[in-house]
């Protein structure tokens, strides 16, 4: 009786590693991508959000002194 092995994947070892590699690789670039992106991105949105909030204040009630910086 002939045994039973498993050689012929054994071969594909190596590549099943590769491919794994570069998904996980992939996964973590656009994790690191996007947040990157959405930190800078917030900045400009919170200044100008901080805009159009000082414009309101100015705008509901008499200013008599005010530092701005």
């Amino acid at each position: 009786m002939k045994p039973r092995t498993f050689s012929a994947i054994g071969g594909w070892q190596s590549l099943m590693f590769c491919v794994g590699m570069y998904c996980v690789a992939l996964f973590f670039s656009i994790f690191i991508c996007s947040s990157v992106f959405y930190a800078l991105n917030a900045k400009a949105a919170a200044s100008k959000t901080n805009n159009v909030a000082k414009a309101a204040v100015r705008a509901d009630k008499q200013v008599l002194a005010s530092v701005t910086p």
